[in-house]
Protein backbone atom coordinates (compact mmCIF):
# COMPACT_ATOMS: atom_id res chain seq x y z
CA UNK A 1 0.00 0.00 0.00
CA UNK A 2 1.08 3.71 -0.74
CA UNK A 3 1.10 6.67 1.28
CA UNK A 4 -1.92 7.69 -0.60
CA UNK A 5 -3.70 4.42 0.23
CA UNK A 6 -2.78 5.28 4.06
CA UNK A 7 -4.25 8.61 3.48
CA UNK A 8 -7.35 7.65 1.96
CA UNK A 9 -7.94 4.54 4.58
CA UNK A 10 -7.89 7.55 7.59
CA UNK A 11 -10.40 9.84 5.41
CA UNK A 12 -12.98 7.25 4.44
CA UNK A 13 -12.99 6.05 8.46
CA UNK A 14 -13.49 9.67 9.58
CA UNK A 15 -17.09 9.21 8.14
CA UNK A 16 -18.04 6.75 10.79
CA UNK A 17 -17.50 9.88 13.06
CA UNK A 18 -19.89 11.88 11.27
CA UNK A 19 -23.27 12.78 13.18
CA UNK A 20 -26.11 11.31 11.25
CA UNK A 21 -26.73 14.63 9.28
CA UNK A 22 -25.36 18.37 9.91
CA UNK A 23 -22.57 21.03 9.08
CA UNK A 24 -18.97 19.49 8.67
CA UNK A 25 -16.28 21.60 8.35
CA UNK A 26 -14.19 20.47 5.44
CA UNK A 27 -10.16 20.80 5.91
CA UNK A 28 -7.65 21.50 3.47
CA UNK A 29 -4.83 19.17 2.04
CA UNK A 30 -4.20 16.37 0.05
CA UNK A 31 -5.49 13.73 2.64
CA UNK A 32 -8.87 15.88 2.94
CA UNK A 33 -9.48 15.47 -0.52
CA UNK A 34 -9.79 12.30 0.15
CA UNK A 35 -12.61 12.76 2.99
CA UNK A 36 -14.42 15.07 0.06
CA UNK A 37 -14.81 11.91 -2.27
CA UNK A 38 -16.45 10.06 0.99
CA UNK A 39 -18.26 12.67 1.88
CA UNK A 40 -20.53 13.33 -1.33
CA UNK A 41 -20.83 9.06 -1.51
CA UNK A 42 -22.36 9.82 1.80
CA UNK A 43 -24.54 12.30 0.37
CA UNK A 44 -25.28 10.36 -2.58
CA UNK A 45 -26.48 7.27 -0.20
CA UNK A 46 -29.29 10.41 1.39
CA UNK A 47 -27.37 11.51 4.19
CA UNK A 48 -27.65 15.64 4.71
CA UNK A 49 -24.78 17.27 5.49
CA UNK A 50 -23.49 20.83 4.52
CA UNK A 51 -19.98 22.03 4.27
CA UNK A 52 -18.05 24.88 6.04
CA UNK A 53 -14.80 25.08 3.48
CA UNK A 54 -11.54 25.79 5.12
CA UNK A 55 -10.06 27.40 1.96
CA UNK A 56 -10.75 28.47 -1.39
CA UNK A 57 -9.12 25.23 -2.83
CA UNK A 58 -11.44 23.15 -0.82
CA UNK A 59 -14.47 25.19 -1.21
CA UNK A 60 -13.57 24.44 -5.20
CA UNK A 61 -12.92 20.80 -4.86
CA UNK A 62 -16.17 20.47 -2.69
CA UNK A 63 -18.34 22.82 -5.03
CA UNK A 64 -17.22 20.64 -8.15
CA UNK A 65 -18.25 17.19 -6.27
CA UNK A 66 -21.62 18.42 -5.70
CA UNK A 67 -21.06 18.69 -1.98
CA UNK A 68 -23.39 21.61 -0.50
CA UNK A 69 -21.78 24.74 1.22
CA UNK A 70 -22.20 27.14 3.44
CA UNK A 71 -20.86 30.82 3.29
CA UNK A 72 -17.79 31.99 4.69
CA UNK A 73 -19.26 34.61 7.16
CA UNK A 74 -20.81 32.57 9.62
CA UNK A 75 -21.56 32.11 12.57
CA UNK A 76 -21.96 28.84 11.97
CA UNK A 77 -23.28 25.33 14.49
CA UNK A 78 -20.60 22.73 12.97
CA UNK A 79 -20.77 19.30 14.57
CA UNK A 80 -17.57 18.20 13.62
CA UNK A 81 -14.88 19.42 11.46
CA UNK A 82 -12.04 17.13 9.64
CA UNK A 83 -8.76 18.25 8.69
CA UNK A 84 -5.60 16.60 7.80
CA UNK A 85 -2.31 17.73 9.77
CA UNK A 86 1.60 18.18 9.20
CA UNK A 87 2.94 16.44 12.55
CA UNK A 88 1.04 14.85 15.17
CA UNK A 89 2.36 14.44 18.90
CA UNK A 90 1.68 12.07 21.56
CA UNK A 91 -0.21 14.10 22.96
CA UNK A 92 -2.23 15.14 20.08
CA UNK A 93 -1.25 18.39 19.76
CA UNK A 94 -0.76 19.45 15.72
CA UNK A 95 1.31 21.67 13.68
CA UNK A 96 -0.56 22.91 10.64
CA UNK A 97 -0.19 25.06 7.56
CA UNK A 98 1.47 22.99 4.73
CA UNK A 99 -1.43 24.77 2.79
CA UNK A 100 -1.33 28.42 4.09
CA UNK A 101 -4.70 28.23 5.36
CA UNK A 102 -4.47 27.16 9.43
CA UNK A 103 -5.69 30.76 10.54
CA UNK A 104 -9.15 29.93 8.67
CA UNK A 105 -8.64 26.14 10.01
CA UNK A 106 -7.61 27.04 13.27
CA UNK A 107 -11.16 29.09 13.29
CA UNK A 108 -13.13 26.60 11.78
CA UNK A 109 -12.12 24.03 14.41
CA UNK A 110 -12.54 26.48 17.34
CA UNK A 111 -16.55 26.92 15.82
CA UNK A 112 -16.59 22.85 15.61
CA UNK A 113 -18.23 20.80 18.47
CA UNK A 114 -15.72 18.16 17.53
CA UNK A 115 -12.66 17.63 15.63
CA UNK A 116 -11.23 14.46 13.87
CA UNK A 117 -7.52 14.75 12.56
CA UNK A 118 -6.99 12.59 9.66
CA UNK A 119 -3.22 11.56 8.42
CA UNK A 120 -0.98 8.67 7.81
CA UNK A 121 1.49 7.60 9.64
CA UNK A 122 4.56 9.59 8.82
CA UNK A 123 3.14 12.57 10.33
CA UNK A 124 3.48 10.73 13.70
CA UNK A 125 6.22 12.29 16.33
CA UNK A 126 7.13 12.07 19.69
CA UNK A 127 7.73 16.07 19.73
CA UNK A 128 6.02 18.69 17.76
CA UNK A 129 8.88 20.11 15.87
CA UNK A 130 10.92 16.97 15.10
CA UNK A 131 9.30 16.58 11.66
CA UNK A 132 8.25 20.28 10.31
CA UNK A 133 8.76 24.03 11.03
CA UNK A 134 5.76 25.89 12.48
CA UNK A 135 4.11 28.55 9.68
CA UNK A 136 3.32 31.40 11.07
CA UNK A 137 1.17 34.10 9.21
CA UNK A 138 2.42 37.40 9.20
CA UNK A 139 1.32 40.83 8.25
CA UNK A 140 3.15 42.39 5.30
CA UNK A 141 3.38 45.45 7.40
CA UNK A 142 6.74 45.42 9.01
CA UNK A 143 7.39 41.92 8.33
CA UNK A 144 11.05 41.78 8.56
CA UNK A 145 10.99 43.65 12.21
CA UNK A 146 7.75 40.33 13.18
CA UNK A 147 10.51 37.48 11.74
CA UNK A 148 13.39 39.37 13.53
CA UNK A 149 11.52 38.74 16.43
CA UNK A 150 10.49 35.28 15.74
CA UNK A 151 13.47 34.33 15.21
CA UNK A 152 14.45 34.60 19.04
CA UNK A 153 12.01 31.54 19.64
CA UNK A 154 13.53 29.87 17.26
CA UNK A 155 16.22 28.73 14.70
CA UNK A 156 16.66 30.20 10.99
CA UNK A 157 12.76 31.75 9.98
CA UNK A 158 11.67 31.74 6.10
CA UNK A 159 9.21 33.85 4.44
CA UNK A 160 7.65 31.48 2.36
CA UNK A 161 8.14 31.33 -1.76
CA UNK A 162 6.67 30.04 -4.67
CA UNK A 163 8.33 32.24 -6.97
CA UNK A 164 6.69 35.07 -5.76
CA UNK A 165 5.74 35.22 -1.51
CA UNK A 166 3.06 32.92 -0.65
CA UNK A 167 -0.03 35.05 0.86
CA UNK A 168 -2.98 34.00 2.60
CA UNK A 169 -6.34 34.45 1.68
CA UNK A 170 -6.24 37.49 3.56
CA UNK A 171 -3.25 38.77 1.83
CA UNK A 172 -0.81 37.87 4.66
CA UNK A 173 2.64 36.46 4.49
CA UNK A 174 3.42 32.60 5.38
CA UNK A 175 7.31 32.63 7.77
CA UNK A 176 7.99 29.12 8.42
CA UNK A 177 9.83 28.85 11.76
CA UNK A 178 12.40 26.05 12.68
CA UNK A 179 12.33 24.89 16.43
CA UNK A 180 13.51 22.26 18.26
CA UNK A 181 11.41 19.79 19.55
CA UNK A 182 8.98 21.88 21.60
CA UNK A 183 8.69 20.92 25.21
CA UNK A 184 5.77 22.71 26.36
CA UNK A 185 3.32 23.96 23.39
CA UNK A 186 0.84 25.75 25.02
CA UNK A 187 3.59 27.93 25.96
CA UNK A 188 5.10 28.70 22.51
CA UNK A 189 2.17 29.40 21.20
CA UNK A 190 1.29 32.39 23.46
CA UNK A 191 4.92 33.55 22.95
CA UNK A 192 4.35 33.68 19.46
CA UNK A 193 0.95 34.83 19.78
CA UNK A 194 2.34 37.90 22.10
CA UNK A 195 4.45 39.51 19.26
CA UNK A 196 2.60 41.65 17.31
CA UNK A 197 2.44 41.42 13.30
CA UNK A 198 1.92 37.28 13.64
CA UNK A 199 -1.43 36.89 12.75
CA UNK A 200 -1.67 33.10 14.13
CA UNK A 201 0.71 30.07 14.28
CA UNK A 202 0.44 26.37 12.68
CA UNK A 203 0.30 24.91 16.66
CA UNK A 204 -2.95 23.49 17.10
CA UNK A 205 -3.04 22.58 20.94
CA UNK A 206 -5.69 20.57 22.70
CA UNK A 207 -7.69 20.96 19.38
CA UNK A 208 -8.21 17.59 18.33
CA UNK A 209 -10.78 15.20 19.93
CA UNK A 210 -9.90 12.38 17.52
CA UNK A 211 -6.33 11.48 15.24
CA UNK A 212 -7.35 8.53 12.37
CA UNK A 213 -4.10 7.65 11.24
CA UNK A 214 -3.68 5.40 8.33
CA UNK A 215 -1.21 2.63 7.70
CA UNK A 216 -0.06 -0.34 6.49
CA UNK A 217 -1.77 -1.55 9.54
CA UNK A 218 -5.02 -0.66 9.27
CA UNK A 219 -6.26 2.69 11.24
CA UNK A 220 -5.61 3.25 14.01
CA UNK A 221 -8.10 5.54 15.84
CA UNK A 222 -6.42 7.62 19.34
CA UNK A 223 -8.78 9.67 21.79
CA UNK A 224 -7.81 12.66 23.38
CA UNK A 225 -7.35 11.98 27.34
Amino acid sequence: MSIDDHKRAAAYAAIDELPTDGIVGLGSGSTTCFFLDALRGAIAAGRRFVGVPTSDEARHRASALGIPLLGDDGPWSIAITVDGADEVDTALDLIKGSSSSHTREKIVSFASAKTVIIIDDTKLSQRLGERRPIPIEVLAFAHGTTSARLLRLGRPVQRRLSGAPVRTAAGNLIYDLEVAPITDSRLLEAELLAIPGVVETGLFVARADVVLVGSSHGVERLVRP
